[in-house]
């Protein structure tokens, strides 16, 4: 069962052939021109020593090349990596160590931005350069093009790795998160089973492809029904996608709540184009019920909150449509269990926080490399989310927070959400995040960072008179700062360890 082959095989191709699978920019490829290329770029991938098993790195942008290479790696039988751009040198040091590549295509661009990586890579010859090349490196274009059009396609097993994905490193070093072929035949469940998409519908996702979440609903997900997948190139600013919005007229369109919230500082007129989608949906941090209610006021459509990680790949919950508004994180989809177990180890009863286990059919393998960790957080089928919840009567659950972010404070839990959502409707208050910080003598403290609409001192103040005002005293932080902008990784995650290193930098958590 080759996942390739599910998504580009005869099957798929009797069916949809002729549609548009890509579209950027000016370019477009068909499902069989698609094809077409994906076996052709097995057979440079074999040309070039890829055998199947092999490691590949793909530092590309996210164009219908990247898409070739990544399926085309699956089509013969190797692993797929698709690296986050803006990682630092060091990162892409150590992902090229810890993945043991056979092979890296670096597109012409980030070659030429990181020559001690190239250099490394081009010394093991194991690099080839999408673009112009020199020293002698291969290139991946001129590859292509010797290649024989018609790779056979692996005979891989449902349990043999397909793609790794590098965690987005809100706390550390990207980790390995080694995923198989079964993985990639759930994706797109949500466009199946939940917007019910349709061949030849457009998917806009602002999330890029070395994301889980963009990869799912970006790229593999679209083609698993016969829909279009709309790619940018570059990192998407607000006004392109706005362009693109308006352009392509997409059926569904994939974000994260701080690109809603930038979107919305847009005004109205920038946000027509979004008045023809039929359904929004946002992941990778909490949406605030404030901005949900705004969006939806001002645009018209819901915002529907999923729920997933790179372990799972695939989604795992959804706010199921007519029940958003960020109030709850969603409902298990089919296939997905989900239980809750107490800090102390117990099931958690309804309406009491619990850590969060999944057993899901996209389930990764474990992480590259790290055995203690894999055997800590994957069990017997089950994966520990380290995020905690809590489950109503009716079978929503509600995202708390991180299980090392809840903090007791005065003999009571508190969850650092709640603080930035009694501060988040305030005009002066452009984004929020609260963090458990230890104070001198060694007790849990909250503080709460906000970036400025407008004036630093004001949003400061706001913030406080809105914690005082909503919140009881326990809950209330004891330090608030104001930051130009809150730390986050390429996927758009709120690096929270960066904003309490922020305050014992200045001593703040002595007083």
């Amino acid at each position: 069962m080759n996942a390739a082959e599910h998504l580009l095989g005869a099957a798929a191709l009797a069916r949809h052939a002729e549609r548009i699978a890509l579209a950027c920019g000016d370019q477009t490829l068909t499902y069989a021109e698609l094809a077409a290329q994906v076996r052709r770029a097995a057979g440079a991938l074999e040309e070039l020593g890829v055998a199947p098993g092999d490691r590949v790195l793909l530092l590309m942008r996210d164009t219908p090349e990247l898409a070739v290479a990544w399926l085309g790696c699956v089509w013969r039988g190797a692993v797929a990596l698709a690296l986050n751009s803006q990682l630092s040198e060091d990162d892409f040091h150590h992902v090229r160590s810890d993945s043991g590549a056979r092979l890296a295509i670096v597109e012409d661009a980030y070659a030429a931005a990181l020559p001690g990586f190239v250099a490394a890579l081009a010394r093991e010859r194991r690099i080839a350069i999408a673009g112009a090349t020199g020293d002698g490196i291969p290139g991946w274009r001129e590859a292509l093009a010797r290649a024989a059009p018609d790779a056979a396609c692996f005979a891989a097993g449902p349990e043999d790795a397909a793609f790794w994905l590098y965690s987005s490193g809100t706390t550390g070093r990207p980790k390995g998160i080694i995923h198989r072929h079964k993985d990639i035949v759930p994706a797109g469940q949500v466009l199946r089973e939940v917007i019910a998409l349709e061949p030849g519908d457009k998917v806009v996702v602002t999330s890029r492809l070395f994301f889980a979440y963009g990869l799912e609903n970006g790229l593999l997900g679209p083609l698993s029904v016969g829909a279009t997948a709309v790619l940018d190139p570059d990192w998407t600013d607000t006004e392109r996608v706005c362009r693109l919005v308006a352009l392509h007229r997409p059926k569904a369109f994939f974000s994260v709540p701080s690109y809603y919230r930038r979107l919305l500082a847009l005004g109205e007129q920038a946000l027509a184009p979004f008045r023809a989608v039929r359904h929004f949906f946002a992941a990778g941090e909490r949406l605030p019920e404030s901005m949900a209610e705004q969006w939806q006021r001002r645009v018209g459509g819901e915002i529907l909150s999923i729920y997933g990680m790179s372990e799972t790949f695939c989604v795992a919950m959804v706010t199921p449509p007519g029940s958003s508004g960020g109030r709850h994180t969603g409902k298990p989809l089919r296939g997905v269990e989900a239980r809750l177990l107490t800090l102390e180890g117990r099931e958690a009863a309804r309406g009491e926080p619990g850590v969060l286990w999944l057993r899901h059919p996209a389930l990764a393998l474990g992480y590259a490399n790290r055995s203690e960790q894999t055997r800590e957080q994957f069990r017997d089928g089950w994966f520990c989310t380290k995020d905690v919840f809590v489950r109503d009567a009716d079978g929503y659950y509600a995202h708390q927070g991180r299980a090392d972010e809840l903090i007791k404070v005065a003999g009571q839990w508190v969850k650092p959400s709640e603080v930035e959502e009694a501060v988040l409707g305030e005009a002066e208050i452009a984004e929020a995040a609260c963090v458990p910080v230890r104070d001198a003598d060694g007790f849990e403290r909250l503080a709460l960072f906000v970036a400025a609409s407008g004036d630093p001192q004001a949003a400061v103040g706001a913030a406080e008179r809105a914690c005082a005002a909503r919140l009881a005293r326990h809950k209330q932080p004891k330090w608030v700062r104001a930051v130009q902008g809150l730390p986050r990784t390429a996927t758009g995650k709120v690096q929270r360890f960066r904003l309490r290193e922020m305050l014992e930098r200045e001593g703040g958590a002595k007083g």
